[in-house]
């Protein structure tokens, strides 16, 4: 079975062209880790580009890249037409029997539906709700992702929902939809690193890029009130933050006041194996979003047995289901949050010690590749 991934080249995204290997969103990448010596199955990885760059011509054994390059004026501003384009000349001489376009935040998924071939989508995020919640106003890039999102659904065989209220959103829209978690990458379930010195107090994590929808300034107005009530503790913000934009900026302005009391830092964004090294020091982790397509942060944590405190939305619901230590609190009750950490303060930080075991079950990357093998040969079987 030969298979046309379409993703994003993060070298595109982050404008690192230096770069001589690709790289990819967590849950794809993820995903590619469980195709690895799949047999029978060969995939090729198409990205499209603005500018050429140094890349491998294969991933693994059975995995290929392709970079495509196509012009600014190819991309956003005229609806991904040159990326359309590039991307259906491209599929015309590979020949696959399926093209998987992930995500349709930028050109892949509706690259994807004008390929030629049989075709699927997964959402990773979903724009209607993000431009909604963002207030997002005419011909901003979630207003234009919004737009390519409706048309899209509709146009391919079938569309990979990742939780329960992501398939409830979109099943009106798609022809057909499947319930298919996102993988996590291979290296949450391998053994920890040896243990670091014990952390003189509880460290709790704040981990994702800094945004309105994440909530890191409520979060951190959470640890202030903790901290006047006399708890002892230190919150860790991970994740990229853009000082450009109003919530950034306003949060990097609270938390540079607010690190000279000693109970919060903000350490930006780590490598994969040191983001994991903080998983395995920390105590807890502390997210509360007010919409979640999956949650891939609470199934990281869980994945490393850590105690999860999370606002009761989206897919983490999903994620949490029947797990031990994670808490969910409804997304305006800041005094429950506030109450469920204290009482786990007072009575000793308990960690969880299944969540680990179940989360690899669920989102262990040979699991969910075989879900989609599955689906895929189904797809093939009743396409023409």
């Amino acid at each position: 079975m030969k298979i046309a991934f379409l993703t994003t080249d993060n070298r595109e995204h982050y404008r690192r062209y230096d770069l001589a290997e690709p790289y990819f969103g967590t849950a794809p990448e993820a995903l590619l880790q469980g195709f690895t010596d799949t047999p029978d199955l060969e995939v090729h990885v198409v990205s499209c580009a603005q500018r050429r760059m140094k890349s491998p011509e294969k991933l693994a054994d059975n995995i290929w890249f392709h970079s495509l390059l196509v012009p600014k004026i190819g991309w956003l501003r005229t609806g991904y037409q040159g990326c359309i384009r590039a991307t259906r000349k491209f599929l015309r001489k590979l020949q696959p029997d399926l093209v998987h376009g992930q995500g349709t935040e930028r050109d892949c998924g509706v690259s994807a539906v004008f390929s030629g071939f049989p075709n699927v989508i997964t959402l990773h995020g979903i724009m209607r709700e993000q431009a909604r919640l963002l207030g997002a106003r005419p011909a901003t890039f979630y207003w234009m992702a919004k737009q390519l999102e409706r048309f899209t659904l509709p146009r391919t065989l079938g569309v990979f929902c990742n939780s329960k209220y992501t398939e409830s959103i979109v099943q009106r829209r798609a022809r057909q939809t499947w319930r298919v978690p996102n993988a996590l990458r291979r290296e949450f379930f391998e053994p920890p690193l040896p243990a670091a010195a014990s952390a003189p107090k509880p460290i709790l994590l704040n981990v994702g890029a800094v945004g309105l929808r994440k909530r890191q300034y409520e979060v951190l107005e959470v640890a202030e009130q903790l901290h006047s009530s006399g708890h002892s503790f230190e919150l860790q913000f991970i994740g990229e933050a853009d000082a450009g934009d109003r919530y950034g900026a306003a949060f990097l302005d609270r938390i540079k006041a607010v690190e000279r009391n000693d109970f919060a830092r903000y350490l930006g964004t780590k490598s994969l194996t040191n983001l994991i090294s903080s998983f395995d020091t920390a105590s807890a982790l502390v997210h509360v979003p007010s919409e979640e397509a999956f949650g891939l942060v609470v199934a990281e944590a869980l994945a490393r047995n850590l105690k999860v405190f999370a606002t009761n939305v989206g897919g983490i619901r999903d994620i949490a289901s029947g797990i031990d230590g994670a808490d969910l609190l409804e997304l305006d009750d800041r005094q429950s949050l506030v109450s469920a950490i204290t009482d786990w303060l007072r009575h000793g930080c308990a960690q969880p010690q299944t969540a680990a075991a179940e989360m690899r079950a669920r989102y262990h990357p040979e699991v969910i590749a075989r879900q989609h093998l599955d689906i895929y040969k189904e797809v093939l079987s009743t396409s023409s």
